[in-house]
Formats: C-alpha cells, sequence, structure tokens
C-alpha cells in the first residue's frame, strides 16, 4: 500500500483533502473516487502502481490538437472516479472500486518511463479514467518523466483542489479539461454540487502556463441548446482566451443513458458554427466524415492537416506558413504564442 497526499486527522476519522468531496472516512472505509481508503489511522492510494489500462495512442485521440501533432503518446489509467457520470464512456473501469481490484504486479514509476521509450514515445497521457484519483502515482511519474526530458499531459474532469493541483502543474506540460455543461447539469447527471472548482482548474492551469484544451461531450436533450454552446465559448474566451481550442465530441449510448439517442452531425455542426464566432479553434470528436484541420484565424491557410487521427503539421516554428501568424500550442518543440 501507498500512503496517500493530501489528507488530515478529524477526530476519529480521515478528511481526504484531494478533492472537493472532502471524504470523511473511519478505519476500512473507502472514498467517493472507490480507491482511497484508510488503515489503521492513514489514507491510502490503494491502486498506485497498478493501471488498468496502458497503450499507446495517437495523441489526436485524448483529444489534444495542438500539442505535438501526430505524435504518439503512452497512456495509462487506474480504476475510479471521482464523478458520478451517468453517461460515463469507460464506465467498467471508472466505476470500478478497490475492493473489486484482482491481484496483479505492480508497475513501478520506474516501468511505465521504460514502456515509454519502448514504444517510442515521447510523451505520457493520464487518461481513461480521472487522473486525479491516482494523483500519488502520477505525480512519481510525472517527475521520473521530467528528468528524462518525457513530456505529461492529462485528460481530466478538473474536480481538484487547488493545493494538489498546484503541486503537480510543474511536472505537465498540457491538459484538456471537460467542460460537461451548465451548473444544473453537473447536479444532475455527474452528482458534482459545484463546478466552479473545475472552471478554476482550467484557469489555474492556464494562468500557470499549461497548454490547455477543453472539450464538451454534446448530450441530446441535456446539454445541446444552442445558449449553452454559446454561453460556453464565451467563457473561454473572457477566462481562458480565444486562442483556446475547443472540442465538440458525439456522445454514443452508453452506462445509465443508453436509451438516449447519440449526437447527430448537425448538432456538432451547429456548436462548431456558434462556438466559432468566438473561439479560434474548434473541432469535432467521436464522429466520421468532418474536417478537422487547423486553419490559421488571419488568413485562413492550412496550418495542421487531420485525417481521423493523427496530424501533418504545416507550421513554420509555431507559425503560420502563409502570414506567420503564431499558432496557440506546442509544435515540434516550438510554441506558438
Amino acid at each position: 500500500m501507498h500512503e496517500a497526499l493530501f489528507w488530515k486527522e478529524k477526530d476519529d476519522a480521515i478528511v481526504c483533502e484531494l478533492c472537493p468531496r472532502l471524504c470523511v472516512m473511519k478505519d476500512k472505509q473507502i472514498g467517493a473516487c472507490g480507491v482511497r481508503q484508510v488503515h489503521d489511522g492513514k489514507l491510502y492510494a490503494m491502486t498506485y502502481a497498478k493501471p488498468c489500462s496502458m497503450g499507446v495512442d495517437p495523441i489526436e485521440k485524448k483529444p489534444m490538437y495542438h500539442f505535438y501533432p501526430g505524435a504518439p503518446i503512452f497512456s495509462l489509467a487506474t480504476i475510479g472516479c471521482n464523478l458520478f457520470c451517468d453517461f460515463c464512456q469507460n464506465w467498467q473501469i471508472s466505476k470500478a472500486r478497490v475492493d473489486e481490484l484482482q491481484e496483479q504486479d505492480d508497475v513501478s514509476p520506474e516501468k511505465i518511463i521504460e514502456l515509454t521509450k519502448e514504444n517510442g514515445c515521447k510523451l505520457i497521457a493520464f487518461t481513461y479514467t480521472e487522473p486525479t484519483i491516482f494523483y500519488e502515482y502520477m505525480l512519481d511519474i510525472a517527475k521520473l518523466a521530467k528528468k528524462e526530458k518525457i513530456e505529461c499531459m492529462i485528460v481530466s474532469n478538473g474536480y481538484i483542489m487547488e493545493e494538489p493541483l498546484k503541486k503537480l502543474i510543474p511536472y505537465i506540460s498540457a491538459a484538456n479539461i471537460d467542460m460537461k455543461g451548465t451548473k444544473e447539469f453537473y447536479k444532475k447527471r455527474c452528482k458534482v454540487p459545484d463546478y466552479e472548482f473545475i472552471r478554476k482548474t482550467i484557469m489555474t492551469l492556464k494562468k500557470a502556463g499549461v497548454h490547455v484544451e477543453v472539450t464538451n461531450l454534446i448530450i441530446p436533450g441535456e446539454n445541446d441548446t444552442e445558449e449553452e454552446f454559446e454561453k460556453m465559448a464565451r467563457w473561454v474566451v473572457e477566462h481562458v482566451g480565444k486562442d483556446t481550442p475547443m472540442h465538440f465530441s458525439a456522445f454514443h449510448p452508453h452506462y445509465k443513458m443508453e436509451d438516449t439517442p447519440a449526437t447527430s452531425v448537425e448538432i456538432l455542426l451547429k456548436a462548431r458554427e456558434i462556438a466559432k464566432k468566438h473561439v479560434d479553434y474548434v473541432y469535432l470528436g467521436n464522429v466520421s466524415g468532418v474536417d478537422n484541420d487547423t486553419l490559421c484565424p488571419k488568413c485562413d491557410a492550412l496550418c495542421i492537416e487531420r485525417p481521423i487521427y493523427g496530424g501533418t503539421s504545416k507550421l513554420k516554428d509555431g507559425k503560420c506558413p502563409k502570414c506567420g501568424y503564431a499558432i496557440n500550442g506546442r509544435f515540434s518543440g516550438k510554441k506558438g504564442k
């Protein structure tokens, strides 16, 4: 067992201070995330070095479009999550609990670095479930990665306290954070009482110089109004910047929402049309047959050409090949604006 970070004793219990749920637990009790457990007066990260999924993905699959386009990225997760989304796309692993863990050999942070190199990757993604809940494992891997000049990113729901986030930031270069919907949507479908923590995470990452992209999964009848698309795009412009890449992804029936229809291409295109009035870069995911090339916001020239997955950059030192406009992101070691 690996002792957890960010907890305190309170009366005869332990309070986890990693995420805003602030779970209060007594001996042998498990937090809401399903993976942090009290033993003999201490809190432990029970999935430390026990990944449930590992593999190499194209970075565009995260989705991440302005951070080394076309690069392979070593990706991993452990079981568990601190949100309870009715529409979860990876519920088989995110909803699993530590008491369901099968015996497996540990995969140390050192081994993750070794596997990353063996697979020809220079990037690591903490993804698939919620990286916040395997925080200690992620942090130890990211610290080793930095020494090896391997860059790390998170794909996260953003539901984390400020102190652990700030401790992690020096070791990550990029983040894709979910923006799932309105305050009412978060309460109803994710069981999150206050989504402002998530928005604060996005702003904190951006202010710290982390490359940020945001994703909204559009669910028919739930968060698919033109008004919501407009408000989300305006919030991004005001608080993160108009050059922040936005991703709108299609929902497919899953978990507790199997009777909800899949998102239509028409809704996705409408979301992009509305968002493009405000932000420079808007992409569509979980759907085929749509154009996701990156065009220069200034002269409309082709900057990054994308098939379904992958990307071919035409940039010159992170700038438009035609007019020289700096594209926001990280490209072949070169930062855009």
